[in-house]
């Protein structure tokens, strides 16, 4: 699309396979937020200037050609929410997946390192977006989401799904009480820790882990191979913040929208 004032700046990572729906999973570029958070940072939660954020989910907004945006409250839960009707003034639901078959409502979730997942059956006009930090992939909210496209709809063998820019298995060290909370439920997914230079650690592949998730709800999904600890220049990192010292840190949003009716 042509840029506009809302949308210039913009630069939103694409997928071939979501085409048929306006879809990103935006950088942090093209925002107005400032210092920490240059420049766009969509997260509430963050000590950013309110003001700045309302404009950068705004931006996104209009970017996706969508009457509102909604995101969820993310618990780190396996929780789904279907979203029927919304404003720019309704409460974010508690959850960590969205689902609609409402034309011009955009569903989004943040992340700054853990993995977001757009999906869609576009036959049935059912898209979701779902965010899977390590918790939210061991309990399987990207089930919850297909499972709930599914009620609303959607095809399970049509569904396509896209895991977007999340921490690689390059940067993402763990102890071993990890693995072996892992090892409890996810035997089968042992080859996706590696060790790591620190003793007693190990690196994990975590957008490995939510595309078998989705396959094992019978949704087949590509990875983005981008690392968020990696890409500083590119994309917000939790842990890459931490590790540096800083106070807070910004967050990227990846989100999918229903063309209104008009469109």
């Amino acid at each position: 699309m042509t840029d506009t004032p809302a949308s210039k700046g913009l630069s939103p990572l694409m997928h071939d396979s979501l085409s048929p729906f306006p879809h990103g999973f935006f950088t942090r570029h093209g925002g107005v937020s400032t210092g920490l958070y240059e420049s766009l940072n969509t997260g509430r939660g963050s000590h950013d200037d309110p003001s700045a954020v309302s404009e950068n989910r705004r931006r996104v907004c209009a970017h996706l050609r969508a009457r509102v945006l909604v995101t969820p409250h993310q618990i780190h839960s396996a929780l789904a929410v279907y979203i029927d009707a919304a404003d720019n003034d309704t409460p974010a639901p508690e959850a960590d997946a969205l689902v609609t078959d409402q034309p011009g409502i955009a569903l989004g979730v943040l992340a700054a390192d853990c993995a977001p997942v757009l999906l869609a059956d576009p036959q049935a006009g059912v898209i979701g977006a779902a965010h899977a930090g390590w918790r939210g992939a061991f309990d399987n909210i990207v089930k919850s989401c297909i499972d709930l496209m599914v009620e609303t709809g959607a095809i399970r063998e049509r569904i396509r799904a896209v895991v977007g820019p999340a921490i690689s298995a390059r940067s993402y060290e763990v102890g071993a009480d990890f693995v072996a909370h892992f090892a409890d439920r996810y035997l089968s997914d042992a080859d996706l820790f590696a060790p790591a230079r620190t003793k007693g650690h190990v690196y994990f592949n975590l957008p490995v882990f939510v595309q078998r998730q989705l396959a094992r709800s019978g949704v087949s999904a590509d990875v983005m191979d981008m690392c968020t600890y990696e890409e500083a220049d590119t994309l917000f990192s939790y842990r890459r913040t931490t590790h540096q010292g800083a106070h807070d840190y910004g967050r990227q949003i990846s989100a999918i929208a229903l063309p209104a009716a008009d469109d």
